[in-house]
C-alpha cells in the first residue's frame, strides 16, 4: 500500500499555478480577447443555421430501403394538409365552400404551390387523399391537400420533408378565415412545430431559470459581485457553444434539440465550475496577495474543474459512438459547451478575479454570511461524515438497496419513436393530427413499405413478377393487413398472367394511367409493396407484423427490405442495443483512466464509477415512472407514452459525466487533504466539510437548471431535464453525503492503493 505523497499535488499543480500567474499579468488582454470572441459569437448566432429533426441512420434496413426508394422512384411532391371546420355549417354548404375557396386563394396564386386539392375538385391523381375521404364523419369539416413544387422521398416514414425552414410557415400564414377554424396536419407541419417548440422552450425556460439561479448564487456567496461572475462565464460558454453548433449545422445535419442541450449543460456546468473557482479564490485571498491567491486557486480548483470537464466531455462524446444519425450532434454541442466552460473557467474567470482582487466580496448582502456556516470540526458536514464513518455498513447496505429500488421501474421500459403526442396538446399540428384520426376514416393507416431489390436485374422479369404476385397475396393474408398496393394489385379482376403481360409491355405502349401507376411503384431495379394496417406504429402487434414479414416472407430473387415507421422503430432499437455496449464501455474505461490520473489510485476511480451507476439507475427508474407510466403527467402537462428510443442512452452519456462532477470535486479535495495528513478518515471528513456547503449550493443550482427544463413543452427535453436533475440530486445528496464516506471508511487505506509499477516515483527512480 502506498504512503502519502505530499509533494505530488504541488508538483501536478505547478503548471496550472504558472498559468494562474500568467493570466494575472495578462488579465486585460485575456478580457479583451473574451469580449471580442463574444461579439463574434453573437454575430454567428444571428446568422443562424438549419436544425433538423431526427433522421434515419443509413446503415439500418429501413434506412437502406429508403435510400433505394429515393434513388429508384420519382417520389412525390412534398405536401401538407389543412382541415377547415365549422361548428354549425355543413362542408357541402355554399357558404362553407365559398369561405374555403376565399381562404385558399392566396395559396392557389403562390408560385411555390404546385396544386391545391379540395373536396370540391375532381378526384385526386395520386397520393394519400385517394384513401382518405375529404369530408369528415360529422360532415362539418373538410380536408385540403396543398402540394408544393419539388420532390420528396416517397413513402418516407419517420422522415420529414427537407424543405427550406421558412417555406411552410410563410405559406401557412397566408391561410386565414374569420368563420372557419383552420388547422394544419402532416409531416411538414409536424416538423415545423417540433422545431418551433424546441426553439421557444430554449428562450422561455431560460427566462424562468435565470432569476432563480441568480438568487441561489447570491445565497451561496453572500456577495452580488461574486454571484455575478458565474453568470458571466455561463453566458460566454453558452454563446460560444451555440455559435459553434449553428456553424456546424451549415455543413452537417444537426439535431433540433442540440441548442437545448447547450443551454441545459452550459448553464449547469459553467456556473458549477465558476462557483468552485470563485469560492476557492475567496478562501485564498484571505491569506495572501492576489497573484498568489490566483495561482493557488488555479492549481487546486482549476485542476479539479479541468479533470471534471474531461469526465463530462467523455460522457458526452459517447453519443458519437452510438451512430444514431444527427442525434450525435448533441454530443458535439455538449462537448463544445463543456470545453468552453473549462476554458473560460481557467482564463476569463481568473482574469476577472485578477482585476477584482479582494473586491470580489464587494456588495455584500446584509445578514448573509454563508462562509461562516458549518465551518470547522463541529460543523454539520464534519459531524455527518463522522456519524456515517462510525457505522459504515448500517449506511451502505440500506442506501444501496433504496437506490436499486428506485431503479426498478426501468425494468418495464418501453421505447419507441416520437409522434404528434410528443408535442403539447395545444400545438396546431397535434390538434390537426388528432382531428384527422378522429374524423377522417382511413387517415390512421400505418403503412409498412416492402422494397424488393432485384440487384442488377429488372423487377418486371416474368419470374420476379410471379414472386412479387405471390408475396403480395401472402402479405394480404397476414392478420390486421387491410390492403396491399403495388403494380400487381392494380385491380381484383387481373390474374398473374395478365400482370406478366402488363409488365412485358414496352413503356411507349402502356396506357397513361398504367404508366403513372408503374412509375410510382416500379423502378429500374426495385419495386415496392405498400402494406396498410390499422395497427398503431409503435404497438407490439405492428412490430410483430414487421418481424414476420422480414423473417417469413416468400422467396424473392433479390433482397427484401422493409421500411416504414414501425420498421424504423425496430431498426433503431436494434441499433441502440448493438452500439450501447461499445459506447458505455468506452465512456467507463476512459473515465476510469482520467480519474486514475487525477486521484493517483486504482480503486477510487472504480468506486466512483459504481456510485455513479447507482445514481443513474435511480434516475432511469424515475424516467419510466414519470414519463412512461405518467405519474406526473398532469403536473408537467405531457401525454404519457413510450420513452424515445435514444433517450436512455443520451441520458447515460449526459448523466455519467455530470454525476461524476461532484465526485471529482469532492475526491480531489479529499486527496489534497490526504496528501497533507496521511489520515484517511480525517481526509474524508475534512474534504466533505470543505466542499459540503459549496457542492450543496452547486447541486441546487444545477438541479434548478435541469428541473427548469422539465417546464419545457417538448416531452423529449422534459424527460432529459427531469432525469438528469434527479441524478444530480441523488448524487449530490445520497451518494456524496452517505455512500462516499461509508465506502471510503470501509476501504480504508485501500482507497489509495497503487501498485509500485504504476507509481510515478518508481519510474523516476528507475530512470
Amino acid at each position: 500500500m502506498s504512503t502519502p505523497r505530499r509533494s505530488q499535488v504541488a508538483t501536478s499543480g505547478t503548471l496550472l499555478a504558472r498559468w494562474g500567474r500568467f493570466v494575472h499579468g495578462a488579465r486585460w488582454h485575456v478580457l479583451t480577447l473574451s469580449a471580442l470572441s463574444l461579439g463574434a459569437f453573437l454575430w454567428m448566432i444571428h446568422a443562424g443555421g438549419r436544425l433538423d429533426p431526427p433522421d434515419i441512420p443509413a446503415e439500418t434496413e429501413s434506412g437502406r430501403a429508403r435510400r433505394l426508394i429515393g434513388r429508384e422512384l420519382p417520389g412525390q411532391p412534398p405536401s401538407f394538409s389543412l382541415i377547415f371546420s365549422s361548428p354549425t355549417l355543413s362542408a357541402r354548404a355554399p357558404a362553407f365552400r365559398a369561405e374555403v375557396e376565399r381562404a385558399l386563394a392566396p395559396l392557389r396564386s403562390d408560385p411555390r404551390v404546385a396544386r391545391v386539392h379540395t373536396a370540391y375538385d375532381g378526384p385526386p391523381g395520386s397520393g394519400r387523399a385517394e384513401a382518405v375521404p375529404l369530408v369528415s364523419r360529422d360532415g362539418r369539416r373538410t380536408l385540403v391537400t396543398v402540394e408544393l413544387h419539388g420532390v420528396a422521398a416517397g413513402f418516407a416514414s419517420f422522415e420529414f420533408s427537407a424543405l427550406p425552414p421558412d417555406l411552410y410557415p410563410s405559406l401557412r400564414a397566408l391561410v386565414r378565415s374569420e368563420t372557419l377554424e383552420v388547422v394544419s396536419v402532416g409531416n411538414v407541419a409536424l416538423n415545423h412545430d417540433f422545431t418551433e417548440v424546441a426553439r421557444q422552450d430554449l428562450g422561455r425556460v431560460e427566462v424562468l431559470i435565470l432569476p432563480v439561479v441568480a438568487l441561489l448564487l447570491v445565497l451561496v456567496f453572500g456577495s452580488l459581485v461574486a454571484a455575478a461572475l458565474p453568470l458571466v462565464v455561463g453566458g460566454l460558454a453558452m454563446a460560444g457553444a451555440l455559435a459553434g453548433t449553428l456553424l456546424l449545422a451549415r455543413f452537417v445535419s444537426v439535431s433540433i434539440y442540440a441548442p437545448n442541450i447547450v443551454s441545459m449543460i452550459g448553464l449547469g456546468v459553467a456556473i458549477d465550475y465558476s462557483l468552485f473557482v470563485v469560492s476557492r479564490f475567496r478562501e485564498e485571498i484571505r491569506e495572501g496577495s492576489t497573484p498568489e491567491a490566483l495561482a493557488r486557486t488555479v492549481a487546486t480548483a482549476g485542476r479539479a474543474i479541468l479533470f471534471s470537464g474531461l469526465t463530462v466531455a467523455i460522457g458526452l462524446l459517447g453519443m458519437l459512438f452510438l451512430g444514431l444519425g444527427n442525434l450525435g450532434s448533441m454530443g458535439w454541442a455538449g462537448t463544445l459547451v463543456v470545453a468552453l466552460a473549462v476554458v473560460h473557467g481557467l482564463a476569463t474567470l481568473p482574469a476577472l478575479l485578477a482585476v477584482l482582487g479582494p473586491r470580489v466580496n464587494a456588495l455584500r448582502v446584509p445578514f448573509l454570511h454563508p462562509e461562516r456556516s458549518d465551518a470547522g470540526p463541529g460543523g454539520f458536514w464534519n459531524r455527518l461524515a463522522a456519524a456515517v464513518m462510525a457505522h459504515p455498513w448500517h449506511v451502505f447496505v440500506p442506501v444501496v438497496g433504496i437506490l436499486l429500488l428506485f431503479g426498478l421501474p426501468f425494468l418495464h421500459l418501453r421505447v419507441g419513436s416520437g409522434d404528434a403526442t410528443s408535442l403539447p396538446p395545444a400545438v396546431e399540428s397535434r390538434r390537426g393530427d388528432e382531428l384527422l384520426r378522429r374524423e377522417f376514416p382511413g387517415s390512421d393507416v400505418n403503412r409498412i413499405v416492402v422494397v424488393l431489390d432485384a440487384g442488377r436485374g429488372s423487377p418486371l422479369e416474368p419470374a420476379r413478377v410471379a414472386q412479387t404476385h405471390g408475396l403480395s397475396r401472402w402479405l394480404a393474408g397476414r392478420p390486421h393487413v387491410q390492403r396491399v398496393e403495388s403494380f400487381v394489385d392494380l385491380h381484383a379482376s387481373l390474374d398473374l398472367a395478365m400482370y406478366q403481360q402488363i409488365a412485358a409491355l414496352p413503356r411507349a405502349a402502356r396506357p397513361p394511367e398504367l404508366e403513372t401507376a408503374l412509375r410510382h411503384t416500379v423502378g429500374e431495379h426495385v419495386t415496392i409493396l405498400v402494406v396498410s394496417t390499422g395497427l398503431r406504429p409503435s404497438g407490439d402487434e405492428a412490430r410483430a407484423l414487421v418481424r414476420e414479414i422480414r423473417r417469413a416472407h416468400p422467396p424473392f430473387d433479390g433482397e427484401v427490405l422493409v421500411t416504414g415507421q414501425t420498421a424504423f422503430d425496430l431498426d433503431f432499437i436494434g441499433l441502440v442495443g448493438r452500439r450501447a455496449p461499445l459506447a458505455i464501455g468506452l465512456v467507463v474505461v476512459i473515465t476510469y483512466v482520467v480519474l486514475f490520473l487525477l486521484l493517483d489510485s486504482v480503486l477510487l476511480p472504480l468506486k466512483a464509477i459504481v456510485m455513479n451507476l447507482l445514481s443513474i439507475t435511480a434516475s432511469y427508474g424515475a424516467l419510466v415512472w414519470i414519463f412512461q407510466d405518467g405519474h406526473l403527467a398532469a403536473l408537467l402537462d405531457f401525454t404519457p407514452g413510450p420513452i424515445q428510443t435514444a433517450t436512455p442512452l443520451i441520458m447515460f452519456c449526459l448523466v455519467f459525466g455530470l454525476s461524476m462532477d461532484y465526485e471529482v470535486l469532492l475526491l480531489s479535495r479529499v486527496r489534497e487533504e490526504y496528501e497533507r495528513s496521511g489520515d484517511n478518515a480525517r481526509a474524508v471528513a475534512v474534504g466533505l466539510e470543505r466542499t459540503g456547503r459549496l457542492i450543496t449550493g452547486a447541486a441546487a443550482i444545477m438541479a434548478t437548471v435541469f428541473f427548469g427544463f422539465g417546464l419545457a413543452r417538448s416531452v423529449i427535453i422534459q424527460a432529459v431535464g427531469v432525469g438528469i436533475g434527479i441524478a444530480v440530486v441523488v448524487d449530490a445528496t445520497i451518494v456524496r453525503t452517505l455512500l462516499v464516506p461509508a465506502t471510503m471508511r470501509l476501504m480504508g487505506r485501500w482507497n489509495w492503493w497503487l501498485p509500485a509499477w504504476l507509481d510515478a516515483r518508481t519510474w523516476r527512480r528507475g530512470a
